[in-house]
């Protein structure tokens, strides 16, 4: 991922050092509660370590993970997805129904005084068939009423993010906008927004005129290790998709020798492959009896 002075929060060193920031949680802890649309401040958080691997990167898809608890026992679960992702939400459910079970058996199946558990996911690219980015889904009955808000599932789809800076008001506003703009941001655009506390040391940590050397050393080997991660993964999807096309391929010869009158030649001129190739199927097709 290109970035200039700002280190994009999109990638996986920016959410570690803004959402993953163990050290200084402030931002995380403003941003959760926008997340979910809650006036009550989160006033402390501890990352839990043993339900995920955090703050991972999972090369084949983008998706960087983080699990940790507030003050009140409120489970929350964050993940953010670069590129496509068609089965997106039945990642969520599986992280959500672990998180579920393991909460359930450290209170020995009490299902009474169960933890509220938010399964949140930041998506780059659009998944779901609605229309507003910040979409918030509990368990309801099928005229829409709430049958269990003990588990919520929120999503925010940045495509479909479209405020411009003259629109922000919420923080829910600020930190989306401020997701998908700060990478492309030269300083002198600086919305004004971006100066209050939660914002501003976040920011810190993804300005670059502002690492030391170790975080520099460390920003690099991240960035080359997930190019060639990249370069790895696209040279599989090339792979995968030159077998798809020879598997057509080779059915389609097989059906023009099975169905058709035409000569091994005509087909390999066809299909555009060598006629040692298509002799090669036909003598692999089944003999009739």
């Amino acid at each position: 991922m290109e970035t200039g002075v700002y280190i994009p929060i999109i990638s996986d060193y920016g959410f570690k050092a803004t959402f993953g920031n163990e050290a200084d949680s402030l931002f995380l802890r403003t941003a959760l509660q926008a997340l979910i649309k809650s006036s009550t401040p989160i006033r402390e958080v501890h990352f839990d370590k043993n339900a995920f691997e955090a703050l991972t990167i999972d090369s084949r898809s983008g998706i960087f993970d983080l699990a940790c608890t507030d003050e009140n026992g409120t489970q929350f679960i964050v993940e953010m997805q670069l590129g496509q992702a068609p089965h997106f939400v039945q990642r969520m459910k599986f992280y959500a129904l672990h998180k579920f079970n393991t909460v359930v058996e450290r209170g020995e199946f009490d299902y009474a005084n169960l933890p509220k558990i938010y399964a949140i996911a930041i998506l780059e690219k659009t998944i779901l068939p609605t229309t507003l980015f910040h979409t918030v889904a509990n368990l309801r009955s099928e005229q829409g009423e709430i049958i269990d808000s003990q588990m919520r599932f929120i999503t925010v789809e940045l495509a479909k993010f479209t405020k411009q800076v003259t629109e922000v008001e919420t923080d829910l506003d600020k930190l989306v906008y401020t997701m998908k703009t700060l990478h492309t941001t030269q300083p002198t655009q600086y919305p004004a927004f971006w100066n209050e506390d939660w914002l501003r040391r976040a920011i810190d940590e993804l300005d670059t005129r502002k690492m030391t050397p170790e975080e520099r050393a460390y920003f690099a080997r991240v960035t080359a290790a997930n190019a060639e991660a990249v370069k790895a993964e696209k040279q599989k999807i090339a792979e995968a998709e030159d077998r798809r096309e020879a598997d057509v391929k080779i059915e389609m010869i097989k059906k023009m020798l099975t169905v058709s009158q035409l000569s091994v030649e005509d087909i390999a001129n066809f299909s555009n492959t060598p006629t040692d190739f298509v002799l090669s199927i036909k003598r692999n097709l089944p003999t009739e009896k």
